[in-house]
């Protein structure tokens, strides 16, 4: 069978899944391991980080930063591959990295890198050593003793051992252990991944899949993913097709023919809801694209514009910036992607002082 959706259906199957409808929920561990994931994304120029944002748009002001930093300096949450993850996940990842460099047939680019990584065994084997017998250490605690240097097309020069130890948390050697400050801490792996039993790849393929359309709602089977998380979910949950926009979607089940109560919510521009730019324009029709890589003369809505959130729509950007020195949260500009009417005009600007109110600022208009 497969389901037929309106748009309106569509965006509050996202919406729902995202735990962005109304109540709030109340549990930020149980938040995190439904989202399945948090980028660790630290700009901050409202002075709290993407993952903060995230879980203060589902929480509200009851959340407390606290509680995320001692969730992971108890590694009941761990940092992988750039996201902070129930520990209780990570077993479906070590079972990729128990077939690294990939699945048969290997691409060439993964032939490359399983070349490369041979071919400065002998700092691999360093790392490992120094780690056991003094981890955990940033980065800069290992020396660059590289026979062959990163194949890079310049993004990547000098950049040996952060490659390396890339690869090496792909292969399941090393693990983030924390953070001093800004940097990542690296530990044996052993000595941070839960000791949980570790499936087959496939099962773990399939498994993944299912929690992601969890947290997502409504995806595609195959998407080209530009790394990261990804936004593609296999076969997992049913086929769906949405009215108005091409293709077949797979949604969750559990989601369908719910009712919806929808609220306003400032959203971080690393928001699973709207980091998937094909996806946001099919299913809510939002132009939208983070413009802090863009020089000043070419932004449109900010240099870390917020998505608006109001019901199953997203409705405008903020453009805001905390300056604690002074106490205030600067709202720049509040950008209408149409004449709001005034009880969304009244919502956001609620949402606005309770951003502020929960930084421990004062909101001032500057425009």
């Amino acid at each position: 069978m497969v389901h037929r959706l309106t748009r309106d259906d569509a965006r509050r199957i996202c919406v729902r899944a995202q735990l962005l409808d109304a109540p709030r929920p109340d549990d930020l561990l149980e938040v995190v391991r439904h989202l399945g994931v948090l980028q660790t994304e630290p700009t901050a120029p409202l002075g709290a980080p993407s993952a903060d944002l995230v879980l203060w748009s589902r929480l509200g002001s009851a959340y407390d930063r606290a509680e995320l930093v001692d969730l992971v300096d108890r590694q009941v949450l761990l940092e992988h591959q750039g996201f902070i993850r129930p520990a209780e996940d990570i077993a479906l990842f070590r079972a990729e990295m128990s077939i690294w460099p990939g699945r048969e047939p290997l691409r060439e680019w993964q032939r490359d890198t399983a070349r490369w990584v041979a071919a400065n065994d002998g700092c691999r084997l360093e790392i490992l050593d120094l780690l056991r017998r003094e981890g955990p250490l940033p980065t800069s605690a290992f020396d660059d003793t590289c026979e062959i240097p990163w194949p890079s097309s310049g993004w990547n020069n000098n950049r040996n051992l952060t490659m390396l130890l890339k690869q090496m948390v792909n292969r399941g050697e090393v693990a983030a252990a924390g953070r001093e400050g800004r940097k990542t801490l690296w530990d044996l792996a052993e000595r941070i991944y839960p000791d949980d039993p570790v499936p087959d790849p496939d099962e773990a393929l399939r498994l993944r899949n299912a929690r992601r359309l969890r947290a997502l709602g409504l995806a595609r089977a195959r998407f080209t993913d530009q790394g990261g998380e990804p936004h593609s979910v296999g076969e997992a949950g049913e086929p769906a097709v949405v009215d108005g926009v091409k293709g077949e979607w797979r949604v969750e089940p559990t989601l369908l023919d719910e009712p919806f109560t929808g609220r306003t919510a400032l959203l971080s521009p690393f928001d699973r809801l709207v980091q998937e730019r094909k996806r946001l324009d099919q299913l809510f029709e939002f132009d939208y694209l983070l413009e802090m890589y863009k020089p000043v003369e070419q932004r449109i809505w900010g240099y870390y514009a917020l998505p608006i959130l109001h019901g199953d729509r997203l409705v405008g950007k903020l453009d805001a910036t905390a300056e604690p020195p002074e106490g205030v949260l600067r709202v720049d500009h509040v950008h209408e992607d149409f004449d709001w009417p005034a009880e969304t005009r009244e919502a956001v600007a609620a949402e606005i002082e309770e951003l502020a109110r929960w930084l421990e600022l004062d909101v001032m208009y500057v425009d």
